[in-house]
């Protein structure tokens, strides 16, 4: 059986499509970034909890402090991309629960009421997120260059809360010509999957 999605549509969201690690000066909008939101938070998340938040540095004060906390080889492309967006998770999304699951009202004291359950649990739905944001970002044209090369600690204290933890930096904008580097190789269907 073959996949619905129409080819031309399954390029630009996966096999075009490559992380970048330069931009054109075009401006990246704040009415793209709310249509990017506005389609990836329908992907799927444990307990409906929705734990990323983004972070938007526009400005070039913000665009400064960030780069002082990224790797060195991280920090001229940064510097350089249109919109920057800082991902994290929300380690007190539970307190949202109620209404994003109301199927079951009492799934925040039931599962969520300690903190390292819920810092596990904000992470890894988080970063499940943030995967839908890239192809989000893919979807309106734009290319993405996810980056997990910074100072957690660093980012967390400049642009967020102790209640936040910063997942990934992503460079976002149309990309330069010579934006990516040659596609790498995959693992096959066989290496990956296995039935039992």
């Amino acid at each position: 059986m073959s996949l619905v999605l129409d080819p031309a549509a399954q390029d630009l969201l996966f096999r075009e499509a490559r992380t970048a690690n330069s931009f054109t000066d075009e401006p990246v909008t704040d009415e793209q970034v709310r249509a990017i939101y506005d389609l990836v938070k329908f992907g799927p998340t444990a307990f409906n909890q929705t734990p990323l938040r983004i972070t938007l540095v526009r400005s070039p004060e913000a665009r400064e402090r960030l780069v002082g906390h990224l790797a060195e080889g991280n920090r001229a492309k940064t510097a350089a991309a249109p919109l920057v967006a800082i991902l994290s998770a929300d380690n007190e999304f539970h307190e949202e629960l109620q209404a994003l699951f109301p199927a079951f009202p009492q799934a925040k004291d039931a599962f969520f009421a300690e903190r390292p359950v819920r810092e596990r649990s904000a992470t890894l739905n988080a970063a499940l997120q943030a995967a839908y944001f890239v192809v989000g970002v893919r979807a309106a044209g734009l290319a993405a260059g996810p980056m997990t090369g910074f100072d957690a600690e660093g980012v967390r204290k400049e642009f967020l809360d102790d209640d936040h933890a910063p997942l990934m930096i992503v460079n976002i904008g149309r990309p330069a010509a010579d934006a990516s580097y040659p596609r790498g190789p995959r693992l096959s269907y066989d290496d990956v999957v296995t039935t039992v």
